[in-house]
């Protein structure tokens, strides 16, 4: 690779009147891989020893959605729209088929892209993430910590993303620090804070994807690619149950529970996740 995750320079495409912010490194053939990032993330909220190891055999593409952080434009109030303008970038670039990893609310987005372009998917992965319809969060504490600022930094404290992301375990919390400091490495060239634009029409697209409409979870049967979920045990965010249920109602998928693990269980288990990934992605 002639780019890492720390190195890969920032690029800029124009589509559907959106300047979107993007970063491609990995090998030069093979089916990229497009991940879709989670509430208020940006392009260094991914973990290197994730994005490097799945670049080691493929292309890797980071981007900012609509109005996201270093992308232009304001960011959409539906996940529909935001799949809208994730296929616009993906069609921007010249790409005829990719992989899509899609994490939290990028999980959402993924399978707006699925289902709007399935001609556009190869394999989906949901990590962290649920379906439309599906169950909301039961912790009283999730959307003060989820919406909490770092004056210094604009984006969520480390405290509020170890109880978020990790479970209240010594060794989990050890895992969640590991990887604060993995995603810090990048010093030049960093991505923005997303806007509060962004945080408010991101929550407000939350409101409309929980709702059911019409049968719940009909929408899942008609994603034919092959899907890997994955989750922690305990995910305080998207709770766990809504994995099960995305592996139950598409038809292709397999699911992956993680022990002691909360919403970020990739980060926790990077090795084994890369592991399991790669496995999935070249069968």
């Amino acid at each position: 690779m002639s780019h890492t995750h720390v190195t890969a320079p920032t690029q800029f495409i124009e589509a559907k009147g959106i300047r979107f912010a993007f970063r491609r490194f990995g090998t030069e053939t093979g089916v990229p891989l497009v991940f879709m990032q989670h509430f208020r993330g940006g392009l260094d909220h991914w973990d290197p020893a994730i994005t490097d190891g799945l670049a080691r055999n493929r292309p890797v593409i980071l981007f900012d959605n609509a109005g996201v952080a270093g992308s232009s434009g304001e960011t959409p109030e539906t996940i529909e729209a935001m799949g809208d303008f994730a296929v616009a970038f993906i069609r921007a670039l010249g790409l005829a088929q990719v992989d899509l990893l899609g994490f939290s609310m990028g999980g959402y987005v993924a399978q707006a892209v699925t289902l709007q372009e399935p001609t556009l998917v190869r394999r989906l992965m949901l990590l962290g993430t649920g379906p439309s319809g599906g169950e909301p969060s039961q912790d009283a504490n999730f959307p003060k910590h989820a919406t909490s600022t770092d004056p210094t930094t604009g984006e969520c404290g480390l405290d509020a993303f170890l109880y978020l992301f990790f479970s209240p375990s010594a060794e989990s919390q050890r895992a969640g620090r590991a990887f604060w400091e993995r995603r810090h490495q990048r010093k030049a060239d960093v991505d923005k804070p997303s806007s509060e634009q962004t945080m408010r029409a991101q929550l407000a697209s939350f409101q409309t994807w929980r709702q059911v409409k019409g049968e719940r979870f009909a929408a899942l049967r008609e994603i034919s690619q092959p899907t890997l979920v994955v989750n922690g045990n305990n995910d305080v965010m998207v709770p766990t149950i809504n994995s099960y249920t995305l592996a139950q109602h598409i038809p292709n998928a397999q699911l992956i529970i993680y022990p002691d693990a909360g919403h970020g269980s990739q980060f926790q288990y990077p090795d084994l996740f890369l592991a399991h990934a790669r496995l999935f992605l070249d069968s």
